[in-house]
């Protein structure tokens, strides 16, 4: 099995190699499943087969149709999400905020960026700011260049991994659609301070490799994630794209109580 560096080169070949594009409707999700992702095997054999050269292969079978894990309920229970993950979480907020924010997202995922461009900013400005609430995103690769960028998060450090995701986010279109989106990733990361080699040894690390899909797999087993982004606050299952608004008549009455 090629490691993730091998992968993300050959992943940096024209995309109109092996795929092709089909754009986002309405749908506020991103997942395997849909005929609306930004990037489509052509045919299941395809996806097959690449899935069987990366560690993502099991999570891209199983979430073919016919093979999808079973729904959770709407409610997960706040202290079984604390549980510890195979990464830690990194915070934003006060640990003693009333209202827990947990989000699910793929770093190549459209919906996520555009969540964390529009809605992130007024939530932490209007309920992570104010110690009203806390907020995690977690990891949920939906495809190979997400675990990269994923794994660069935490390269990056403790400190510095939310706003490396945040940078990945604001510049998707530059390294996740781009024809060589890991020649994007690389030039990207480089803005950060980040060298050469600090890039490919991030990117071959197969412990974090594993941890970044454990997380990701136990969220798919445990409370039956297949779509970014996935939201769970104070334990209330939301899936797609949120609003502020939306997300405000949810959290103002768990504030209040």
């Amino acid at each position: 099995m090629r490691d993730l560096l091998q992968h993300a080169r050959a992943c940096s070949l024209p995309r109109s190699m092996f795929i092709e594009r089909t754009p986002f409707t309405d749908f506020a999700t991103c997942d395997f499943e849909e005929p609306l992702m930004p990037a489509i095997l052509k045919t299941r054999r395809q996806f097959a087969e690449l899935a069987a050269t990366s560690a993502l292969g099991a999570l891209a079978v199983a979430a073919m149709p016919g093979t999808r894990a079973a729904a959770a309920a709407d409610t997960v229970p706040v202290t079984e999400l604390m549980i510890p993950q195979a990464l830690p979480d990194a915070w934003v907020g006060k640990e003693t905020a009333a209202v827990t924010i947990v989000e699910y997202a793929s770093m190549t995922c459209p919906h996520c960026a555009a969540f964390h461009a529009e809605t992130y900013p007024a939530l932490k400005a209007k309920y992570l700011d104010t110690g009203k609430a806390r907020f995690s995103l977690r990891e949920f690769p939906l495809d190979p260049l997400a675990t990269a960028g994923f794994m660069l998060g935490r390269c990056a450090g403790p400190d510095k991994r939310n706003a490396m995701l945040e940078l990945l986010f604001a510049q998707q279109k530059i390294w996740a659609y781009a024809d060589k989106p890991f020649a994007g990733l690389q030039n990207l990361v480089k803005q950060t301070g980040m060298s050469q080699d600090q890039f490919e040894t991030c990117l071959k690390d197969k412990g974090l490799y594993d941890q970044v899909n454990e997380v990701r797999d136990t969220a798919s087993k445990k409370y039956g994630i297949s779509a970014t982004p996935t939201f769970f606050i104070n334990g209330q299952k939301v899936s797609g794209e949120i609003s502020i608004d939306d997300l405000s008549k949810i959290i103002d009455p768990l504030v209040k109580s």
